[in-house]
């Protein structure tokens, strides 16, 4: 039997244990908080823009159980909103008990509230994971997926403090680096102006803090778009978000909410007393982060150097996903990456060759564009999405931004990659 163990169980962690598990393995998922997929419990967007094309590459590929349930919970589909096309809006109140028991239905292991804090090795080789309760975990690989946000120290140094964000560090512990535990250097992403790291790029409001007429129409039409005052615009504040994508000018001139079950107000954060200065806002109320007048939870501050089947440089048995391996934004990213590390995690052990995702395939493209470009200065103050930003031009210019279902299953089918993630190995 090959045993896998995932520390983090965010979007990416969760994608991972599910390709280990189709690979054959048996799979230990370890998780510090209450809950699984992290900044999943607050995100909600899915298939905008280019991450239709990617979705449909995945599911094509084998990897589909994680799309299928954010389908499945959507509230609205085929959403326009400033810059995006085509956004499905997951209903973030439902998704992780959804995903939680489809891991368990597969026969993976959960274990929440446990919090790795080291690791013990052999040579190149890590050998047991060291429980915040002193107990080790073994295994013959670990995919490490535990993002790149926290401890709170993180967010008092690089943003405005701890914004009491869906992590809840001060209750479950702080982010443990595995690899920097294990003897490799983290990589820190930039901000434009060389800070480090980049404050998340939206906040939650509370729903049924907004007038009645805000609510109806995120109900009809998940999208409600409302001008800022002029003198409340603050062009500069575009600069500091992670999501490069919404960094354009009407982020800047308006408030633009999507109807996640909360009300995404996609700004990292915006002052509550500016805020209620908008009609229809007047009695708004943060949901995530509570202190979303303030701050927002800081990201990217710590990345794994690695190879483009996922593998972390310099260990022989660790893999990376989400954004413990790139400057990568987005829950399509994540389960990307997450499902070629869980894959890959079981060729590992059994000593076959490891996959990589050919570069006319979206997915594979990004992994490797971004693995590059990380390795120069300017690349790590640049994000990597499907949804916008420099990484969407490139395949809109290259011709892999498409929507046709059958177009994008013919590409996989052409590289003789369907299904390939649902392959037993085991």
């Amino acid at each position: 039997m090959v045993n896998i163990v995932v520390i983090g169980g965010g979007w990416a962690g969760c994608a991972a244990a599910l390709a280990a598990k189709q690979a054959g393995a048996q799979v230990l998922l370890l998780e510090k908080t209450d809950m699984l997929l992290g900044l999943g419990n607050v995100g909600g967007i899915m298939r905008n823009n280019g991450r239709y094309t990617a979705a449909e590459e995945m599911i094509n590929l084998g990897a589909g159980k994680l799309f299928d349930i954010t389908d499945r919970a959507a509230r609205h589909t085929m959403v326009e909103f400033p810059g995006h096309s085509h956004a499905s809006l997951y209903d973030v109140t439902k998704v992780e008990p959804m995903v939680r028991r489809l891991l368990r239905e597969m026969g993976i292991e959960i274990r929440l509230m446990a919090r790795a804090v080291d690791v013990i090795k052999k040579g190149n080789s890590i050998k047991g994971i060291l429980m915040a309760d002193d107990t080790v975990i073994e295994g013959d690989v670990f995919i490490e997926t535990t993002g790149s946000t926290g401890p709170m120290g993180n967010c008092l140094k690089y943003g405005n403090g701890c914004a009491m964000c869906i992590l809840r560090c001060p209750s479950f512990g702080p982010r443990t680096s595995i690899s920097q535990r294990a003897g490799v250097e983290d990589i820190l992403g930039q901000r434009g102006d060389e800070c480090y790291g980049a404050f998340s790029g939206s906040c939650k409001l509370n729903k049924d803090s907004l007038s009645d007429e805000i609510r109806e129409r995120l109900d009809r039409d998940g999208v409600v778009v409302l001008k800022v005052p002029t003198e409340d615009i603050k062009m500069e504040k575009l600069s500091v978000k992670v999501c490069q994508q919404y960094a354009i000018r009407e982020y800047a001139e308006n408030v633009v909410l999507l109807d996640t079950g909360h009300a995404k107000l996609m700004t990292s954060f915006y002052a509550l007393e500016d805020l209620r200065k908008i009609p229809g806002l007047e009695n708004a109320r943060y949901e995530d982060p509570y202190s979303g007048g303030k701050g927002n939870s800081v990201r990217y501050l710590s990345m794994a150097p690695r190879n483009n089947s996922m593998k972390v440089d310099g260990l022989e048995n660790l893999l990376c996903g989400g954004e413990k391996s790139g400057l990568f934004v987005g829950h399509t990213e994540a389960i990307t990456t997450g499902s070629l590390a869980g894959h890959n995690s079981v060729r590992l052990a059994l000593g076959m060759p490891l996959l990589e995702l050919p570069r006319n395939l979206v997915t594979g493209d990004i992994i490797a564009y971004a693995n590059e470009q990380i390795k120069h200065k300017d690349g790590l103050k640049k994000r990597y999405t499907f949804a916008g930003a420099e990484y969407f031009e490139r395949m809109k210019e290259r011709k892999m931004y498409t929507i046709d279902k059958k177009e994008i299953e013919r590409r996989v089918s052409r590289m003789d990659l369907t299904d390939i993630f649902n392959e037993k190995l085991v």
